[in-house]
């Protein structure tokens, strides 16, 4: 089973689409205990990190988000899913984040259009299931102006142009995170949900 967390985040029924398309009816849920055991988690978001973290810590998600990452489930984070992890976001101030991954989330520079908002390339930092079947340098959907800077470049999967080379994807042993939407990214999105999928079954053939 995989759990998608919601919190009331804006993208949670598109994500909800893609999975269910793919074949993989989701479990959306907030409730600590189904999180825990779920074979793989999603976590989806847009919009602001205070207005996320406000949400995630009034429900009490956070510990249990950290403990599933931390126990090897695996986890998805998409685009305010993925700044989430940071240290900190320093969106409309400085916000604490989950503190999954050491860093800091940042404006996008001056120069392009802001927010960042259409098809761009993704280029694979690292070899990994999650983008199994998918060319290098193939287009995803983004909407976002800030971006993460991660202390550890080690967790960097895949990267992206704009005015800067940012991390666009996550990958470290089962997490996974993106900034662009796969779930608005057509067939090579839904590529990347079957590959995390996939993962799932494998964690769970492993533990098994």
């Amino acid at each position: 089973m995989i759990a998608v967390i919601d919190y009331g985040a804006g993208n949670l029924a598109s994500v909800v689409n893609a999975l269910t398309r793919i074949g993989v009816p989701p479990h959306v849920t907030t409730d600590h205990d189904t999180i825990s055991a779920a074979e793989g988690v999603v976590f989806p978001g847009v919009g602001a990190a205070s207005d996320t973290m406000k949400h995630v810590n009034a429900l009490g998600l956070a510990p249990v988000i950290r403990e599933v990452i931390a126990a090897g489930t695996p986890f998805l984070g998409i685009c305010m899913g993925m700044q989430a992890l940071m240290s900190v976001s320093l969106e409309g101030g400085e916000h604490p984040c989950l503190g999954v991954v050491p860093g800091k989330v940042r404006r996008l520079p001056s120069g392009q259009p802001v927010p960042h908002m259409g098809w761009n390339q993704v280029w694979q930092q690292q070899q990994n299931a999650l983008f199994s079947g998918i060319p290098d340098g193939a287009e995803f959907y983004f909407v976002h102006s800030y971006y993460v800077d991660p202390e550890d470049q080690s967790f960097t999967g895949a990267t992206t142009e704009y005015g800067l080379h940012f991390a666009s994807a996550f990958i470290r042993d089962n997490l996974f995170a993106t900034q662009f939407h796969p779930e608005k990214s057509g067939a090579y999105g839904l590529r990347l949900l079957e590959n995390f999928a996939q993962v799932v079954a494998m964690q769970r053939q492993r533990v098994a």
